[in-house]
């Protein structure tokens, strides 16, 4: 129900945690004087090398490298880069529910569009799933799936409740409230475990 790019994040979070576990694993090795004396000399030959480099590269006229201004675009390449990624976060969320175009018909009523907001079911069934006592929380979002809009409810029950029961019962909840609406609209039904519930993680689709 979430177009958020879950494996690029995975990627990216995997090459990150790769990359600090190898520089935390070289930090603690310089403990062992062998490591210590091979890493020394080779930050100071890796510094000689790019000094030649700046100096090879230095801009006529100028004392400075031209080296400088692609490491600016490159950094302003990913700052652009990581942007784009932070916009691809969550996408898919939706504020509206339903929507319908009226034309008037011939009784003289004003045509115009018919909007139900996201917000509304989201409210109705977090309060209706709240008042139970057999859950600890519940979430209701609003999102959009396959060019339509959908529901994902997310409750969270307490131990030694059927998980069986609850999916049944906030089913029914859900079609009171697509008699409300008018339609019927695609739903996620998700039962988490969590700290405080310790119970088996099932999802329905409705």
């Amino acid at each position: 129900m979430n177009n958020t790019p879950r494996m690029l994040n995975r990627v990216m979070l995997g090459l990150l945690g790769a990359m600090l576990m190898a520089v935390g694993g070289l930090t603690a090795l310089q403990v062992v004087p062998a490591v210590a004396r091979w890493w020394n000399s080779a930050a100071a030959d890796l510094g000689r090398s790019i000094d030649g480099l700046l100096e090879r590269t230095t801009l006529t006229g100028q004392q400075d490298s031209w080296l400088w201004i692609v490491v600016a675009l490159l950094m302003l390449l990913m700052v652009i880069l990581m942007a784009v990624w932070v916009a691809a976060q969550g996408r898919g969320r939706s504020g509206t529910l339903a929507q319908d175009y009226a034309d008037g018909g011939d009784g003289g009523e004003a045509a115009g569009r018919i909007i139900i907001n996201g917000s509304v079911a989201e409210q109705a069934l977090k309060s209706a799933l709240q008042e139970r006592s057999d859950l600890v929380n519940a979430t209701v979002t609003t999102f959009e799936f396959g060019g339509e809009p959908a529901l994902k409810v997310r409750v969270f029950p307490r131990p030694g409740v059927s998980a069986h029961e609850v999916a049944t019962e906030v089913t029914e909840l859900v079609e009171a409230l697509d008699l409300m609406v008018g339609r019927q609209t695609p739903v996620l039904i998700s039962i988490s475990a969590g700290a405080r519930t310790r119970f088996t993680r099932v999802e329905r689709v409705r």
